[in-house]
């Protein structure tokens, strides 16, 4: 069995936003599908689209340079925060 790195699709309210992909990048889409479709055991085809937004949050989650400078962005800067007296 292939291990993927996307498991079963959650449901989600989604939010529609217009992508333009290669023309490879979208064949290898429709192969991830195909695949993750055999491998899950679901006999329903995963549409290529509804790839795409757990394969962003899954590149997100696991790039570390982006959380350090999420959270560094979160903290208040030095020195802002008011001093009492």
């Amino acid at each position: 069995m292939t291990k993927l790195k996307l498991g079963p699709l959650e449901h989600d309210k989604p939010v529609k936003l217009t992508v333009e992909l290669p023309a490879a990048v979208f064949r290898d889409l429709k192969s991830y599908a195909e695949i993750l479709t055999r491998s899950g055991g679901t006999t329903t085809p995963t549409e290529p689209g509804k790839l795409i937004a757990p394969m962003i949050e899954r590149f997100m989650a696991t790039d570390r340079a982006f959380a350090k400078a999420r959270r560094n962005a979160a903290q208040p800067a030095p020195g802002s925060a008011e001093r009492s007296g």
